[in-house]
């Protein structure tokens, strides 16, 4: 049975024809720890990964003190912190409104409908057709103009 299972698994679902009691079995027998150690020793070297040599310090320290200059060159510094703190808070409060949504028995699967929906509007109405592709890159450039600033 271990031996089918294993011929199942090994040859990703097609089965061996059944040997006869009598006959060897081409599989391999189980063999103790120290045994399968030295046999599968040279297939095993092959998956070998060896380290780099580089000192991966020396990148660790240059990015500390990349991330000091640039904090040094920030004249706000309140602010800037005010912003990640309350991103940290928006993203925990995200979590939260989020796990809510889930505990809902039957509120996961209607959103995903909705999701579902409005994909496909989407390949519908942007990815389907040349002109409306066309049509999407153009406002896509113009809201990249418009962030940008240059518009």
């Amino acid at each position: 049975m271990a031996a089918t299972a294993y011929s199942v698994a090994l040859l990703g679902g097609a089965r061996l024809p059944a040997a006869p009691r009598g006959s060897a079995l081409l599989l391999p027998r189980r063999v103790g720890c120290q045994q399968l150690r030295f046999q599968d020793a040279p297939r095993l070297s092959l998956l070998r990964v060896k380290a780099a040599s580089e000192d991966t310090s020396a990148s660790g320290d240059e990015l500390i003190e990349d991330l000091k200059a640039k904090w040094d060159a920030v004249e706000d510094k309140p602010t800037v912190l005010l912003y990640g703190g309350g991103a940290v808070v928006a993203l925990w409060l995200t979590s939260v409104v989020v796990g809510a949504i889930n505990a809902v028995p039957l509120l996961p699967k209607l959103l995903e409908l909705v999701g579902l929906g409005y994909t496909g509007w989407f390949v519908y109405r942007y990815l389907l057709f040349k002109e409306s592709r066309k049509e999407l890159a153009t406002d896509i450039e113009t809201l990249k103009k418009k962030i940008a600033g240059t518009e």
